[in-house]
């Protein structure tokens, strides 16, 4: 419930058109933000269960470079970047990449999974958890959706987004990560 509330306070107070917001994000594609090697964190592991029941943990993908994103089904932003996020798992999947989603939808798999199905998504889902939200987001969990983590082939956090960036801003940092 608190996702729905502050999506729609943000939207409300930025009164922004999709690409208005994608504007204020948007790096020269010669700007690096991947953070250097040194500076990165691991990425906090977890086991979940995705869409289809099986278990996995995050640690599970170490050796390729990972897109994990917190959204929900209710989220504008979050409707948008999933189609970016379809095509760069059906164009990088071969080079060592995956994406994870997790869902942080209050009502379940009673939601996700009619929407996964009728938008076909083609990477994996699982629901989240207060458990992996604070892993991610701290002691109050995460505060705002979309929010993605990229992961390098190492385990750790190369970078952050929260709130929509561009296609471009995330395709750059994946094929800078992968090669």
């Amino acid at each position: 419930m608190r996702f729905r509330l502050l999506c729609a306070l943000a939207v409300i107070l930025l009164g922004l058109s999709v690409e208005g917001c994608i504007s204020q994000n948007v790096r020269d594609a010669s700007e690096s933000t991947v953070k250097p090697a040194s500076k990165r964190n691991p990425a906090p592991d977890f086991e979940v269960k995705d869409s289809n029941g099986q278990t996995f943990h995050l640690a599970d993908y170490k050796g390729k470079v990972v897109l994990l994103n917190f959204w929900a089904t209710w989220c504008g932003p979050c409707k948008i970047e999933i189609p970016w996020f379809m095509d760069f798992e059906r164009n990088y999947k071969d080079h060592g990449f995956a994406v994870v989603g997790i869902s942080l939808d209050d009502d379940g798999w009673e939601v996700v999974k009619p929407f996964v199905a009728s938008r076909k998504m083609n990477y994996r889902v699982a629901l989240g958890s207060m458990q992996i939200e604070r892993l991610y987001g701290g002691g109050d969990g995460i505060q705002s959706v979309p929010t993605s983590f990229i992961i390098d082939r190492e385990g750790k956090v190369a970078d952050v987004h929260v709130g929509l960036v561009s296609k471009s801003d995330y395709q750059n940092e994946l094929e800078e990560l992968l090669r």
